[in-house]
Parts: C-alpha cells; structure tokens; sequence
C-alpha cells in the first residue's frame, strides 16, 4: 500500500471521534453537504443566462436549486447505505468517510433519509411541473431514477464506466438547460454548450473519486471509467476536461482579446490542477484535487459572466 494512504488506525481514529457526534449531524456528513456546489452552480448558471435573454423568476430559482441539491443528498445517501452494506466503502476506504460503511449509522435509517431526500425533490418537481409541463416531469423521473440506480439494482450506475458521461449530461446540459426552460426562455445551442463547459469540472471530480478509488473497487467488482481506461488514460481524460471547459468558456465568450483575461486565473490554475493529478499517486493525497477541481468551474464561470459583460 502507498505510504500517503490512510491506515487502517487512522481511520479508526476518525471513526472514534465521529462516533460521539449525534444522529443529525453524522447524517448530514453522509449527505456530503460541502459538494453540493456541484448541483447548485448549474441551476445559478441557467437562472443567470435566463435573465441576460430576458426575464427570470426567483421562485423557479430557489425551486429549481432546492430540488436539485435534494436529488444530490439523496444519490449521496443512498450511495452511503448501498455501498456500506456492501461492504465496498469500509475502513480501508481512501476517501471521505462513510458512515454506514464505519458502522456509525445504520443502513436502514440512512435510506429513509434519502427517500426523505427524493420525497423533498419531487415535491418542489410537482410545483415545478406545473411551470414547465411535461418536459419537467420527464427530467424528474429520470433525476430520481438514476440517483436510485446510481447504488442500487444488479448493475448499479457507479459501477460502470458510464458515471462521467450522466455527470456531464445531468450536472450540466440537462440541470442548465432545464433552468433556462423553467424560466421561460429558449434552449439554444450556446446554452447547451455552457451546459456541456460546467458539467466538465463536475464530471473531472467524479473522475478522481473513481481513481482514487480504482483498487478497492476493482477488487469490489466494479469497472468505472478510471479503470476502464487505465491510471495514465485517467490523468489525462482529467486535464482534458478540464483544459476543454476553459477553452470552450474562452471561445463562445471572449468576444475581443482583452476579454480573455478574465479566464487567465481558471486556465493557470488548471494547469496547477492538472501536474496535481500527474504527479500524485493513487492515494488519499488525491482528495485534496477535489475542491480545487469545484474551485475551478467557479473561477470558470465567473470568467464566462465576466467577459460577457466586457
């Protein structure tokens, strides 16, 4: 084992002072809350290029985001109890740590909360429907369908090498596409390409995650796209999503040279990124890539509302 990952002590150690937290808050660890940047931008991207067309409501806004976040933290959970139950995200687990896995939440108790989480989704989903009709309805189902069959049924999503792609479709494209629909603007071809350009960096954490992970879910059974393609193949799918989306913001943006600029910080920090993800080994050391990689979209597509405005 590489000598940066954790040890099965440290982790117990972790366990040990998680343990005397209570319920709420150890649910609210296994929800993943700090990610939820990753739902949330799309949504504020989508209400951002509604109100440069024309008018936007803040309602569909808020709706929009509460649903979004919810089907996260419920994917999130559902993936803790899955996966702990599992027996794949246990003590020797890389990354953040799993409280069904650790033996700090029950399963059972943790599924109810995602239910929880979906029930909360479509619930502001209805008061959107009746917004944006059928379409929305059909987004929906199928938001919920897959954050249930990310960890669950006889071939769950994460264990394929398909997660990147739904990541970069449904955190990008679909999440910035359907919130310029919900707000009663027309989906053109530059809103689907700044769909594309925030699911990139979205996608690229994902990416880390699964190889990161690659070891102990080889041993599991699962064929992710990290594995799939190898560690070297994997470092670089991570500098072309992410050298993709600053030139992509670059190109469909910058309407003069010195608007350009403005996605100098992005491009040099993705740069810093990237020999990041070179030179570290597949180990914890990685998840410091993480919100770096969150850091970047936001750098991004501050630099994107920048030069539009120049």
């Amino acid at each position: 084992m590489n000598s940066t990952a954790p040890t099965a002590d440290t982790t117990a150690q972790i366990a040990d002072r998680l343990r005397h937290l209570p319920m709420p808050v150890l649910l609210f660890i296994a929800a993943r809350v700090k990610t939820l940047g990753l739902s949330l931008a799309p949504v504020a991207v989508g209400t951002w290029l509604a109100a440069q067309s024309g008018d936007w409501n803040v309602a569909v806004m808020v709706a929009a985001m509460v649903a979004a976040a919810s089907i996260q933290i419920g994917t999130n959970l559902w993936n803790d109890a899955a996966d702990g139950g599992r027996g794949t995200d246990g003590p020797d687990r890389l990354g953040p740590p799993r409280m069904t896995g650790l033996g700090l939440l029950d399963a059972a108790l943790v599924r109810r909360a995602a239910m929880a989480a979906f029930a909360t989704a479509a619930l502001f989903g209805l008061w959107l429907t009746m917004i944006g009709g059928w379409p929305v309805i059909l987004i929906g189902l199928v938001s919920l369908a897959l954050g249930y069959f990310y960890s669950m049924g006889p071939y769950p999503l994460s264990h394929s090498p398909l997660g990147e792609a739904l990541v970069i479709a449904f955190f990008g494209v679909v999440a910035v596409g359907g919130t310029v629909y919900l707000h009663g603007q027309q989906i053109t071809g530059d809103v689907l390409m700044i769909g594309i350009i925030t699911g990139l960096p979205a996608a690229a954490v994902l990416l880390i995650n699964n190889h990161r992970d690659r070891d102990l879910d080889q041993i599991a059974g699962r064929r992710t796209l990290a594995i799939v393609i190898g560690q070297g193949a994997t470092r670089g799918l991570y500098g072309l999503f992410l050298m993709s989306a600053s030139l992509g913001g670059m190109l469909i943006s910058a309407k003069n040279i010195p608007a350009t600029l403005f996605f100098l910080p992005a491009t040099v920090f993705a740069f810093v990124l990237i020999a990041g993800m070179l030179k570290t080994p597949v180990s914890a050391g990685l998840n410091r890539l993480i919100p770096g990689t969150v850091g970047f979209q936001i750098l991004l597509l501050s630099a994107i509302a920048l030069a539009r405005y120049f």
